[in-house]
């Protein structure tokens, strides 16, 4: 498997594997509702999804106790161990992105968390066509991630899914479906041609 960026090993040095998830917590003792990828996934009615760059699993087990079959796959062992851990009956598969070559397919695979920046540079493109070669006919990239003058930029990523056969349908700025009118932050849905 190809090495991760150093933006990537720089956030694990910062990050204990074992608390990731206190801050999902804390959020819904707060009131807020920390599933806004699951919700929107949710809204295009998945019967199957792949949760690529599952970390810890937080997205891929909502979207399985609403009933959607979820399959995980992470470059990172500790993540996948994590995500195993707290639903051992869901399948997690460690690999990269750029490599994964299951036996199915999917109606939507979402990338939540910052995925597609934390792929290594040379293999971001490699990515994203695997991603799309793992959705059904009509099924959805649907992708979140920062937007910094070091991390891809949008219309690379958008290159890099009509490459891949995808065509641009929706973008927001945050999961809950708020306008993407610019800013640091995007929300962008391909569908597969």
């Amino acid at each position: 498997m190809t090495d991760l960026p150093a933006d990537w090993a720089a956030w694990r040095g910062r990050v204990d594997v074992s608390s990731y998830d206190d801050r999902w917590q804390r959020m819904a003792e707060a009131g807020h509702d920390p599933h806004g990828e699951a919700a929107l996934v949710m809204s295009y009615s998945p019967r199957s999804v792949l949760d690529g760059g599952c970390g810890t699993g937080r997205v891929g087990i909502e979207l399985a106790r609403r009933g959607v079959r979820v399959v995980g796959v992470d470059f990172d062992g500790d993540m996948i161990t994590a995500a195993r851990a707290k639903a051992p009956e869901l399948r997690w598969e460690r690999a990269g992105l750029e490599v994964m070559a299951l036996a199915e397919t999917f109606d939507v695979v979402v990338l939540a968390g910052n995925v597609i920046p934390y792929v290594a540079p040379d293999v971001r493109a490699a990515a994203v066509a695997a991603c799309a070669a793992h959705l059904v006919p009509g099924g959805r990239l649907v992708a979140g991630f920062q937007l910094r003058p070091d991390w891809p930029a949008l219309v690379d990523y958008d290159g890099w899914c009509a490459a891949a056969g995808l065509r641009a349908e929706d973008r927001w700025s945050t999961w809950d479906r708020e306008p993407y009118t610019g800013g640091n932050y995007a929300v962008s849905v391909h569908t597969i041609e």
